[in-house]
């Protein structure tokens, strides 16, 4: 996918060369450590392969990415990111990627199939991983960008939604135990409320912290140690 860029490497401060580094030597030890220790880069699948570089003034975007084609299916596309991101990561020197759960799978009518969208693409992660050495920061589920969480996730009025936004960290973090992600993240981008004439503040926040407790529930369920 990046054929005529050869593996970005630490070329000192002097270097002219757009693509090398010119202060981070990853085998540099600092204050008893290398930089790779210190530094654990890693390559956010959203801003990296999702985002189409749109604002609220051009929503359509200006980045172009050769590789995404559309004349294949959703998921043939997200199999290829797979690919196209290890490849990436490998000639940046990035030892982690992480994502958001819309980020690497595609969507499904119902919660059952973007579930087993998701079992799709995480075995092509594991099998990348185990292969490449690559590594998973961290997962999340995206509890903002579909309509349904206008009104909030945890918080949102609608039991369905609070429902369909549980099941979608429950997956998410079997999915980042599975890869061995070594943290999982909650963001709330859409929680709360928008007037308080309008809502149950109390009721807000106990439902949020249930929501809070039941992924802490489950972690230890599972096993997860992040």
């Amino acid at each position: 996918f990046f054929p005529d860029i050869d593996k970005v490497r630490y070329e000192g401060p002097s270097s002219r060369n757009p693509l090398a580094f010119k202060q981070y030597a990853e085998d540099e030890v600092v204050a008893g450590r290398t930089m790779k220790e210190w530094l654990r880069f890693s390559i956010a699948y959203w801003h990296t392969w999702r985002g189409n570089g749109g604002d609220i003034f051009g929503l359509d975007g200006t980045i172009n990415r050769p590789w995404e084609d559309r004349a294949l299916s959703e998921m043939d596309m997200a199999l290829r990111r797979v690919d196209v991101n290890a490849e990436f990561c490998e000639k940046v020197g990035a030892p982690y990627y992480c994502f958001h759960d819309l980020d690497v799978r595609p969507e499904g009518a119902t919660q059952a199939e973007s579930d087993a969208n998701f079992d799709i693409i995480a075995e092509r992660l594991g099998e990348v991983q185990a292969a490449s050495g690559l590594k998973l920061l961290w997962g999340t589920a995206n509890l903002f960008t579909p309509r349904r969480y206008m009104n909030g996730a945890a918080t949102n009025p609608d039991p369905a939604v609070f429902a369909r936004a549980a099941a979608s960290v429950k997956k998410c973090l079997e999915v980042t135990h599975r890869l061995g992600g070594e943290n999982y993240v909650l963001w709330g981008g859409r929680e709360g409320y928008q007037s308080i004439l309008n809502t149950n503040v109390r009721l807000e926040l106990d439902n949020l912290a249930r929501f809070l407790s039941m992924v802490a529930e489950h972690k230890h369920k599972v096993g997860f140690r992040g």
